[in-house]
């Protein structure tokens, strides 16, 4: 595989429509400074100055963050807001576009987008007068509206999925997908890629061992059931693993994003969705394709880029332009099957959906972002952009000999510290390095950039612009000479 960057450059228009099959690598070029070995010092100093600085222009997050230590776990609202590298997370003002302004009045590029939450931009106009309209007539009254028929029939025509339900979240619809798949299969595992991620769900924690034993992921928080009891985990891209995984006919449904996003973004070799859908279909077993973060590749994801044909789909995020919203889309043989399960409750006791699942609200939220938002139009803009951003990341790796990458899939991006695109997660995961992601992080958010914290993943909006992306640019070339430069004699 490639980074992406030279032949999403030459596709033609609309930019969405990619190449069905992704390309093989080209080598990296080698005699450039190892990060591993070099500069680790001066990375350390230079992260202590950044993190000095942080601290310094943020004094009222910090007193915030401190006042909330006493009512908060961690002094967050949910643990990932810990994540950000500055030691305390910013506190927000206002978002609206693609900016962010803090509550010291520090105004932020937002390439972050609340990974991917906020992909439409923060407070789209379309959505803010739907949502405020609706609110107004109500917001959860546990009965449907037109707005819900709307979406799921706007779903189906970008995903060729033919029945939707809605969730209030990607996790949710997992959780639906895999009770789904195991009564109607009357198997009990389910498979998934180690360092996969989707969502909070338990059967995901787990990862392959290299005696090909499935172990639940270090750092697991109190698992019901430990994984390796109810999931096969395997490499993504291996077809061997793939067949014995299945041969046996005990899995219920593979669990697979179409691209690993986890530890950056894996692409699947030529060939392997093919082999995929082949090798679910001959052993009985259903596909459940995750496009919550892929949703990035386009209008449809790489569902519709690359003709998949999943028996299920999960999305959430960015369908509600930052209303809570998920979805799960179902073939007409998957929905049949239900039917038949004669003995299943799924109103009530089997644990389906939940008291506001499918809201009035989240319903508005998310006809008003697929008709108006992220729109076939939106994408090409938003993708064209990527592609220039893909592009000027790699020619400054280029010009400084880095042993670094860029992949981009649609208007995500990511750059990683390895030499060529990991073929699975596991290699991936091997291959970060918290120390130099954390420097580079900071750098970016101390001079008005923001970008994930989990990983450097820069995602584009239809309110990015080119001047966003050339700050970006110029920063990372800063942080990176800062890193290069010799030292003083």
């Amino acid at each position: 595989m490639l980074s992406q960057a030279p032949w999403l450059a030459r596709t033609v228009s609309p930019v969405w429509l990619l190449p069905a099959e992704p390309l093989e690598p080209s080598p990296a070029a080698p005699g450039g400074p190892d990060f591993r070995a070099l500069h680790r010092e001066r990375l350390r100093r230079l992260k202590t100055r950044e993190l000095q600085q942080f601290a310094s222009r943020h004094p009222k997050s910090r007193a915030l963050h401190e006042r909330a230590l006493a009512s908060m776990v961690g002094g967050v609202p949910m643990p990932w807001m810990a994540r950000w590298p500055g030691g305390f997370p910013l506190y927000v003002k206002r978002a609206i576009g693609s900016r962010i302004v803090d509550v010291d009045d520090h105004v932020y590029v937002d390439l972050c987008l609340g990974d991917s939450g906020a992909m439409g931009g923060h407070g789209p106009p379309a959505v803010v007068r739907a949502v405020q309209a609706q609110a107004a007539r109500g917001i959860t009254m546990m009965l449907p509206t037109e707005d819900g028929i709307w979406a799921a029939e706007e779903l189906a025509r970008r995903f060729g999925m033919d029945h939707w339900q809605f969730t209030l979240s990607a996790t949710d619809a997992n959780r639906c997908a895999l009770r789904v798949a195991r009564q109607i299969t009357g198997r009990k595992l389910i498979l998934v890629f180690s360092y996969c991620y989707h969502g909070t769900v338990d059967e995901a924690f787990a990862v392959r061992d290299p005696s090909g034993v499935t172990h639940c992921r270090a750092g697991n928080v109190g698992p019901a059931v430990d994984p390796s009891q109810t999931t096969r985990a395997i490499e993504f891209n291996d077809v061997e693993q793939l067949e014995q995984a299945l041969a046996d006919q005990s899995v219920a449904c593979v669990l697979a994003e179409p691209a690993m996003t986890n530890m950056g973004i894996v692409l699947p070799v030529a060939g392997y969705h093919s082999t995929l859908r082949s090798l679910t279909r001959r052993y009985g077993t259903l596909l459940v394709i995750d496009e919550t973060h892929t949703f990035s590749a386009g209008p449809g994801g790489c569902t519709r880029l690359w003709n998949l044909e999943p028996d299920m789909l999960t999305i959430g995020k960015c369908i509600g332009g930052g209303i809570p919203s998920g979805a799960i889309g179902m073939s007409s043989e998957v929905v049949d099957r239900i039917g038949l399960q004669r003995d299943a409750d799924y109103q009530d006791t089997g644990g389906v959906g939940g008291t506001l699942a499918g809201n009035a609200l989240s319903a508005a939220a998310m006809r008003a972002t697929l008709a108006q938002v992220l729109t076939a139009e939106a994408f090409d803009r938003m993708i064209s952009l990527a592609n220039d951003l893909c592009c000027s990341i790699e020619r400054l790796i280029g010009s400084r000999r880095l042993p670094w990458h860029v992949t981009q899939l649609g208007c995500r991006v990511e750059y990683s510290f390895q030499p060529r695109p990991a073929m699975n997660a596991t290699a991936a995961h091997a291959g970060v390095d918290r120390e130099l992601d954390s420097y580079l992080h900071l750098y970016l958010l101390n001079r008005g950039v923001l970008i994930t914290p989990f990983h450097n993943m820069v995602l584009i909006s239809p309110a990015s612009t080119t001047a966003d992306v050339a700050l970006h640019d110029r920063l990372f070339a800063a942080a990176i000479d800062e890193l290069l430069a010799p030292e003083a004699s």
